[in-house]
């Protein structure tokens, strides 16, 4: 379902900007860029009105630009500044890292400038400045450096969503710096589900299975199995649930629990030897050594501490995140909780699922650290309170223990999720069903990663219903529209998407498309909820045996306000004529009024200039590069526009300059030679010889327009060879890996080719026309006139026309 992102980078020079044409912000003045750095100083990020020269540094451009620069004066400051002048200057701020990529993000909304660190946007602010003039049309953004190399990848523009809002609440004046570098939490966004963690089952009674018992009076302090054993070597069994503390005191006992849950805390200076006494005892590794450390300080200067005040301990977090939730920020081993996951040791739920049995023997402690909904299941008196038996249904089995994997790691295992885009899919649901924030956050991050045009209609059939993946919604229906020809005609998974979603993508501003004829296309196809790929001429004869009403259902409303979004002004005169006299124009009053209005327009001129600014004449920007046929042997086709590096030099043999490849069926030879059929040289004598197939003939020439490129065609040409041998049956084919073929034009008993030299074209139509292919071949189904050679196809010149990708 997904492409695989390949691990390369981007590497800048110093004194250079990269400019790439999807970094670039949806809105003018607002959006969101996330990336990753490795760089010794200035990651610098530039952001313009319009795309910038790449070979000369940013500050030789005069437009209008905000630049951030990320570790300037050697990695001391951050700077940013306004048309070339410098307005914030400050210390120790989004440094940058020259052992490792790092992440960041940067974000822009009418003029408030907003810096994080960490791989989610909106989260983890270290700065802020707001422009007292903002200018609200920058929109791209380039990549720079100093004067170092500065390393980039996972570049990512984003569009700003409700999460922007709370950027604004830290603004006073006019600026803000985070006091704790990545810890500033965005207190009114969150939600119940991400303020919940460890923390709030310190000494509770809650799912608790083990009791201290503690000091003289015998205290007893309730605590959980599962995060002791996880945090350091306790005296426990299956069956032993006291642990006997007769010589600690209450507070010793608590500061530990504390540091344990929590990550952090405070004790009496006297009291710290004890603590540290009670950490060596348990083996609380890391809460000794810091015990040691507070008293190693205290030794060199006892002005540090007053006698009796209390010392704070905080667990160093070496983890590449910093968040709230377990298990990040405590000092807890992920080996051996993933160890108690493997053996069961200590669990107390069966987890079953309808139609697959028991799947898992967790721990419900774990299970409610990273859950409310499973915290409430196990602690609010329902039947899974007291049962040890938990049962779910439609779910799947396989992003369950997905799940349970991340919540026993903290981690998601990137691989196994990748390779199967319906498991990432199906976990980013189950998270967002239960609650784990920030698994859901890494799946978010993840499936934008990973979008293609491939995996875009089967996200947004699943997430557009759902409120938390806004995001991800929004990502979608642009990616979407800027591949509207490959995201309709690649599959007809687009007729299931609802109402709501394929009308944001109909009016997209983003929509890319190579003819308003694929807008009106895919409008019916929805409208219908087609089951294959079609054009508007199978809904015109639908149509003739039914009625609107029940031919687009509950669907016809929406179909009546898409037509509107139609620039049928773009529409070729003839094409507008047919539509006037179908039978679609006579039972839809819409579209009949739009096409008659197109025609007045085009016939009175009133389409001209003077009505630019209206967007139903404005042409849309389209990925495919028109490739016109005009006659025989014109020098518009593919493969001439191969030759000639796609527009950028003097033709050259394309297949000599290999930007395309060509074969035959037989092997090259002085009369089988794959260049000459796109050396525009008349050739005597040029033919694909036949190659024995399951005992059959099979005879073809193809070509391979390359790994990079694709091609919708619509029309091809062929020239005969110097020869009197004539071919009668044969086919044209397309085919997107070079092993299964789909028919684009069939020929039976052609005889347009008839005469030695002859050029001779042929429209390639229907809905296998609308497919773009990377292969194409033409192949002999029967014997040439050639009694001798029957089965040599003989042509010496081979061209392809359409919309080229």
């Amino acid at each position: 379902m997904m492409d695989k992102k390949e691990k390369k980078f981007l590497t800048v020079a110093p004194f250079e900007c990269a400019w790439r044409k999807d970094l670039k912000f949806r809105e003018a003045g607002r959006g969101c860029v996330a990336f990753e750095a490795f760089a010794h100083n200035d990651v610098t990020l530039v952001f313009r009105e319009n795309v910038g020269s790449q070979h000369n540094h940013y500050k030789r451009d005069n437009s209008p630009h905000y630049t951030v620069i990320l570790g300037s004066h050697r990695n001391r400051r951050l700077k940013i500044e306004v048309d070339g002048n410098t307005v914030v200057d400050v210390e120790g701020v989004g440094l940058c890292c020259s052992s490792a990529f790092q992440s960041y993000w940067i974000s822009i909304c009418d003029g408030l400038i907003s810096i994080g660190k960490g791989r989610y946007p909106f989260q983890n602010l270290v700065f802020q400045w707001l422009d007292s003039n903002p200018n609200c049309s920058v929109r791209y953004v380039g990549l720079s450096s100093w004067d170092k190399h500065v390393g980039y990848r996972n570049v990512s523009v984003l569009p700003l969503t409700h999460n922007h809002i709370s950027l604004w609440k830290h603004v006073d004046c006019n600026e803000y710096i985070c006091e704790e570098d990545g810890e500033e939490e965005l207190d009114d966004e969150q939600t119940v589900y991400e303020k919940w963690g460890i923390e709030n089952f310190l000494e509770s009674w809650e799912l608790s299975d083990v009791l201290f018992i503690v000091g003289t009076e015998e205290s007893p302090v309730p605590a959980h199995k599962t995060i002791l054993v996880a945090s350091g070597n306790f005296p426990l069994s299956s069956s032993e649930d006291v642990i006997q503390l007769k010589g600690v005191t209450y507070p010793v006992l608590h500061a530990l629990l504390q540091y344990i849950y929590t990550g952090r805390t405070q004790i009496p200076e006297p009291q710290l030897g004890s603590l540290r006494a009670l950490g060596l005892q348990f083996e609380v590794i890391p809460l000794v050594k810091q015990c040691e450390e507070a008293m190693e300080r205290l030794k060199l200067n006892k002005k540090l501490f007053d006698f009796g005040k209390s010392v704070e301990l905080s667990y160093q977090c070496i983890r590449p995140h910093c968040c709230t939730a377990f298990p990040f920020g405590v000092p807890v081993n992920i080996l051996r909780l993933k160890q108690l996951y493997l053996t069961s040791r200590y669990s107390d739920v069966n987890i079953h699922i309808e139609g697959h049995g028991l799947i898992a023997q967790s721990h419900k402690i774990i299970l409610s650290l990273w859950s409310l909904p499973f915290a409430k299941m196990f602690t609010n008196g329902m039947s899974e309170t007291i049962a040890s038996e938990v049962f779910l249904r439609d779910i799947s089995p396989e992003a369950f223990k997905g799940l349970l994997e991340f919540m026993y790691s903290g981690e998601l295992n990137l691989e196994a999720t990748i390779d199967s885009g319906a498991l990432l899919l199906q976990l980013f649901l189950l998270a967002d069903q239960f609650g784990v924030t920030l698994l859901h956050q890494e799946c978010c991050k993840t499936l934008l990663e990973y979008l293609s045009k491939d995996s875009v209609c089967p996200i947004l059939q699943v997430v557009s219903s759902i409120p938390s993946c806004k995001l991800i919604e929004e990502t979608c229906e642009m990616n979407f529209s800027m591949h509207f020809d490959y995201c309709t005609t690649a599959s007809i998974d687009f007729v299931l998407l609802d109402e709501t979603t394929f009308s944001n993508i109909i009016q997209h501003p983003d929509l890319t498309v190579t003819s308003e004829e694929k807008v009106l296309n895919a409008i019916l196809m929805w409208g219908v909820k087609a089951k294959e790929l079609y054009g508007w001429e199978v809904v015109d004869e639908m149509i003739i045996y039914s009625t609107p009403e029940l031919l687009f259902g509950d669907r016809l409303q929406t179909v009546h306000d898409l037509l509107s979004f139609v620039r049928f002004l773009l529409l070729p005169l003839a094409l507008l004529e047919k539509l006037e006299k179908s039978n679609i124009s006579r039972n839809i009053s819409t579209f009949n009024n739009l096409v008659k209005e197109a025609i007045n327009c085009i016939k009175h001129g009133l389409a001209g200039p003077e009505n630019e600014h209206n967007l139903r004449i404005q042409h849309r920007r389209s990925s495919y590069k028109e490739l016109q046929y005009i006659r025989d042997g014109d020098s518009n086709g593919v493969l001439y526009f191969a030759g000639t590096s796609y527009g950028k030099h003097q033709w050259v043999n394309p297949v000599l300059a290999k930007r395309i490849t060509i074969t035959a069926s037989s092997p090259p030879s002085r009369f089988t030679d794959p260049k000459a059929l796109v050396s525009r040289t008349y050739q005597g004598t040029s033919f694909a010889g036949p190659q024995i197939i399951d005992g059959h003939n099979c005879t073809w020439w193809m070509v391979d327009i390359s790994a990079d490129h694709q091609l919708i065609c619509n029309y091809y040409t062929l020239r005969q060879d110097g020869s009197r041998t004539y071919m009668r049956y044969w086919k044209f084919q397309g085919s997107l890996d070079g092993k299964t073929w789909t028919n684009l034009r069939v020929h039976e008993n052609d005889q347009t080719i008839c005469k030695p030299g002859q050029f001779a074209s042929w429209p390639v139509t229907g809905p296998n026309a609308l497919l773009p292919y990377r292969f194409f071949r033409v192949v002999l189904t029967g014997p040439t006139t050639d009694a001798s050679n029957p089965w040599n196809f003989c042509i010496c010149l081979l061209e392809l026309y359409g919309y080229f990708h």
